[in-house]
C-alpha cells in the first residue's frame, strides 16, 4: 500500500497545493485522485503565475478574454475560475461522498486586499458566486484586517480557507472570527453549515531561521509550532463553545497544514508529510512533495493531542535568540507581500502575452 493511502486512511487529507491547465486537461489531476489519495486542491497567486507565464495552455483564452476589454485582474480571475470549476467538478464526488467534508478546491482573493476588510468581503461573495460550486473555498488571509472579513464571509455563506496563519495565536483569533460569524447565522435562523479551513503555513518557520538556529534546532521550528497549534485545535473542538455550536449542526474548521515542501537542502524530503499526520486535518503539498512522498515515504505515529514536545522546542528557540510571537508577525507580513510580488508578476504576465497574441 502506498504511503498516500495509509495517511488517508489514517485520517487525514491528502491535497495538491498546484493547478495548471495542463494537469488538468492532461489526465494528471484525475491520476493522482484515482491513484495517490487526492481529495482537494489549493492555488495561490504564485502557482497561478507560473502557470500563466509558463505555459501556452492558456494564450487561445487570453487572445479571446483580450477582445473585451477586460482588466488584467478580471481576466485573471475568468481565467483561474474556469481551471477552478473543473477541478471542482473532479473533486465532486469526494465531497458528496464525504458529506462536504472533503473535495474542496480554493482560490483566493486578490492579496492586494490582504489589510482591506470591507473590499475583501464584497470580493469574496463575487468570486464565490462566480464559480458557484458548492466545494469551492475562498481564500482569505488571517491579518487583523482579514479575521473581520473572515466573520462577515462566513455570516454571508461564503466558505472560507484563512491563509496566512503562522502560529498557534494566528489559528485561534481565525477560529473566533469563524465561530463568530456562524453565531451571528445561528442567531439570525440561517443554516449554520458553513464550512471553513485555517491554514498553518509551516516550512517558512525553517527556512526563516535556518541560518540562525542550532544545528540541533534546524527543521525543527515548523514542527513544533504545527503540534502546538494541532493541540489548540483539539482544545477547541473540545470546548463547550464549540459544542454549543456543533449541537446547531455546525462541522469543525479544519486544520490545514500549508507551505509542506522541504526548504532545506539537507533535510528529508518528506519531512512534514510523515510528520505531521493527524486524523481530521489536512496536508497540502506541492506536487513534487507528492510524488516524493507516494515512493519512499513513511508513516509513523499521530500528532500527540497535547502537542507533544514543542514547549521545551519552542523554549529552546527562545533560548537561542529567536522569539516566535516576533517572527511568526514578519512571517505573515512576508508572507502578504511575497503574494502581492506574485500578483503583481501574475498580472504582468498576462499583459505581456495580452499584447503578444493581440
Amino acid at each position: 500500500m502506498r504511503a498516500t493511502q495509509k495517511l488517508h486512511d489514517a485520517g487525514q487529507s491528502l491535497w495538491l497545493d498546484n493547478i495548471t491547465r495542463d494537469l488538468l486537461t492532461s489526465g494528471t489531476l484525475k491520476r493522482y485522485i484515482d491513484t495517490l489519495s487526492v481529495t482537494g486542491l489549493t492555488s495561490n497567486p504564485t502557482i497561478f503565475d507560473e502557470a500563466v507565464s509558463k505555459s501556452a495552455a492558456y494564450d487561445e483564452d487570453i487572445r479571446t478574454l483580450t477582445k473585451s476589454s477586460l482588466k488584467r485582474e478580471d481576466l485573471f480571475f475568468r481565467l483561474a475560475i474556469t481551471d477552478l470549476q473543473h477541478a471542482a467538478d473532479l473533486f465532486r464526488p469526494i465531497h458528496d461522498r464525504t458529506a462536504g467534508v472533503d473535495g474542496w478546491v480554493s482560490l483566493e482573493v486578490s492579496p492586494l486586499l490582504a489589510y482591506d476588510a470591507a473590499r475583501t468581503v464584497t470580493a469574496a461573495k463575487t468570486l464565490h458566486d462566480a464559480a458557484a460550486r458548492p466545494n469551492l473555498f475562498i481564500k482569505i488571509p488571517g491579518t487583523k484586517e482579514g479575521l473581520a472579513a473572515i466573520e462577515e464571509s462566513t455570516f454571508s455563506g461564503v466558505a472560507v480557507n484563512v491563509t496566512l496563519i503562522f502560529s498557534r495565536e494566528h489559528y485561534l483569533a481565525a477560529a473566533d472570527a469563524y465561530m463568530r460569524g456562524l453565531e451571528r447565522r445561528i442567531e439570525a435562523g440561517l443554516n449554520p453549515d458553513v464550512r471553513s479551513v485555517a491554514s498553518l503555513f509551516v516550512s517558512r518557520w525553517d527556512k526563516a531561521t535556518m541560518e540562525t538556529l542550532p544545528a540541533g534546532l534546524r527543521d525543527r521550528l515548523g514542527i513544533a509550532v504545527a503540534q502546538s497549534t494541532y493541540a489548540a485545535y483539539r482544545d477547541l473542538l473540545d470546548s463547550d463553545r464549540w459544542q454549543r455550536l456543533e449541537n446547531c449542526g455546525v462541522r469543525p474548521q479544519r486544520l490545514l497544514f500549508a507551505s509542506t515542501g522541504t526548504k532545506d537542502p539537507a533535510a528529508p524530503d518528506t519531512l512534514y508529510i510523515g510528520a505531521l499526520a493527524a486524523p481530521n486535518t489536512v496536508n497540502t503539498m506541492p506536487e513534487k512533495t507528492l510524488l516524493d512522498f507516494a515512493d519512499h515515504g513513511l508513516v509513523g505515529g499521530a500528532l500527540p493531542r497535547d502537542g507533544g514536545d514543542a514547549a521545551r522546542t519552542l523554549e529552546a528557540v527562545a533560548r537561542a535568540g529567536v522569539d516566535p510571537s516576533d517572527l511568526a508577525a514578519r512571517l505573515q507580513s512576508e508572507g502578504a507581500k511575497s503574494f502581492d510580488d506574485s500578483w503583481s508578476d501574475l498580472l504582468k504576465a498576462i499583459e505581456t502575452k495580452s499584447h503578444a497574441l493581440g
